[in-house]
């Protein structure tokens, strides 16, 4: 029953990783693209997926990755997700840097520019928080009400950047990447009680 299980949990995450790149990967829009921004682009769908990761690994839902063993794999993904932002920002700054200058200014035409730029300064601020959580001398509770909200923006921010992108993401499988990330951020953030105030 358990290895049933198993195979189960992780064989449904591997699907939900490998459709949205495989149906990116079979866009006709990438015909139009050169390899710098089709890179740009799929950082930031492994993005995406990772932000999918990140609350399985730390609420422990992910068969073999339990407790401290699943905590360690959320700091490498955390770290993995950092990356594949600033090889989505860096790619698109090589292939158009005055669009990304008016995305960082909030001053681009484009709706769905405001919201990466919001994800990616959460995101980083995140991170940030996580490395030096020590030096900062914070209390657990504070800590973990900062790096949750923090979080909790990267997520929204997130999702609603990728929704409001007509590019090479399929529609479906964009929506339901969509929905599987702000489910299990919202189910991590109910089980684990973070406002709670523990002695």
């Amino acid at each position: 029953m358990r290895r049933g299980r198993t195979i189960l949990v992780w064989s449904g995450l591997l699907a939900v990783i490998a459709t949205p790149l495989a149906a990116a990967a079979a866009s006709p829009l990438l015909a139009w693209r050169d390899p710098i921004y089709i890179a740009a682009g799929f950082a930031g769908i492994v993005a995406m997926i990772l932000l999918l990761v990140q609350p399985l690994l730390i609420g422990g839902y992910l068969p073999g990755l339990p407790g401290q063993r699943g905590r360690r794999v959320h700091r490498v993904i955390g770290l993995a997700l950092v990356t594949a932002v600033a090889i989505h920002v860096a790619g698109l700054w090589i292939t158009s840097p005055p669009d990304v200058i008016d995305a960082l200014l909030f001053a681009s035409p484009t709706p769905f520019s405001d919201w990466g730029v919001i994800a990616m300064w959460a995101v980083i601020a995140a991170a940030v928080l996580a490395v030096f959580r020590r030096r900062l001398r914070l209390r657990l509770r504070t800590w973990r009400l900062g790096h949750t909200a923090l979080v909790a923006v990267t997520v929204l921010c997130s999702v609603v950047h990728a929704i409001l992108i007509e590019g090479t993401m399929e529609t479906l499988s964009k929506l339901v990447l969509c929905t599987l990330v702000v489910l299990a951020a919202v189910k991590v953030v109910t089980d684990l009680r973070v406002w709670a105030i523990r002695r």
